[in-house]
């Protein structure tokens, strides 16, 4: 019988993809005050051009969208990038930052229950007990906040934008695979915001921007971008999207570890009690489950027998 600790295997990529994503906030902060849909067209025009550049040496082979293709990938971009950065940046004027990131943090309970049902089979019951758990964790880390109904309803936005970036890809993710889904997302994305900046912001908004600015923008697009977006959806693809939802739970403890690392946040008793919250959450819930029969199952709620590819880690 296989070591079912070789189950985490899939599940190292997602994570980190989501620390890199957490590590990025110090970085985006330095896009305050900047020109947004023309930053945002930016980075996502050049974290295609990356994945480009990447993918040939990787040997991914990328597939032109065909049939309903179109829509899945369409609506991945203007939700999980357009939509999310837009009601993120109007959901601060109204709200604390935190209470944003409380939106964020029930992505779990969304993938766990509407994640499977795209995959064509039922909720794990041990995803769905951990999702809340790993949501409590990290609203203790991000902490809560003042908001008003504006505020709410932009959150509730950003939760439903953040939740479609992973769901919308599952139809496409075993033809595309996560380097094509990523492509395919950041061009449509980077289009439509260069699209949308064009008459929002002026055709020479992106002089306004910075040297700091162009640097975190390329920060962004190489790491938080190109980099995660193909580390999340290769383990979305591997252990289906209820499983790797858990994983958003790993954000803010990065964000608070960053913080704490350059000096610009001191973590508190919350901070310190939400991480090991998190955490228990995350152990709970990715744990392989022994079932009757000499079975192990890691991909929520699927058994497979011990010995095989899937206890492995390989689907």
């Amino acid at each position: 019988m296989d070591n079912p600790s070789t189950s985490v295997t899939p599940l190292l990529p997602g994570m980190a993809g989501m620390a890199l994503v957490g590590g990025s906030v110090t970085v985006s902060n330095a896009l305050v005050g900047a020109p947004l849909l023309t930053a945002q067209a930016i980075r996502y025009v050049a974290a295609t051009a990356i994945l480009l550049a990447m993918a040939r040496p990787a040997r991914a082979r990328l597939s032109w969208p065909r049939g309903r293709e179109w829509l899945w990938l369409t609506g991945l971009a203007i939700t999980g990038l357009v939509l999310f950065n837009v009601a993120v940046v109007q959901g601060v004027a109204h709200a604390e930052p935190a209470v944003i990131a409380v939106a964020v943090a029930a992505v779990p309970v969304l993938l766990g229950v509407v994640g499977p049902l795209l995959e064509g089979r039922r909720p794990s019951s041990q995803v769905l007990l951990a999702a809340p758990v790993v949501m409590a964790g990290a609203v203790l880390v991000a902490g809560t906040g003042r908001t008003d109904a504006t505020g709410v309803a932009w959150a509730a936005l950003t939760l439903a934008c953040e939740a479609a970036f992973t769901l919308l890809a599952v139809p496409v993710l075993r033809r595309h695979s996560p380097w094509g889904v990523s492509v395919h997302a950041t061009w449509l994305g980077g289009v439509l915001l260069a699209v949308s900046a064009l008459p929002l912001e002026g055709p020479t908004a992106a002089r306004k921007l910075s040297g700091a600015q162009w640097a975190a923008i390329g920060y962004l697009a190489l790491l938080v971008t190109a980099v995660a977006f193909v580390l999340w959806y290769s383990t979305v693809r591997a252990v289906g999207a209820g499983r790797a939802g858990l994983l958003t739970g790993i954000v803010p403890l990065s964000a608070a570890a960053v913080g704490a690392a350059t000096g610009t946040t001191t973590p508190g008793p919350s901070v310190w009690l939400g991480i090991a919250v998190v955490i228990a959450g995350l152990i709970g819930g990715l744990r392989p489950r022994a079932v009757p029969g000499g079975e192990i199952t890691d991909t929520g709620g699927q058994a497979a027998p011990a010995n095989s590819a899937a206890s492995r880690g390989t689907r």
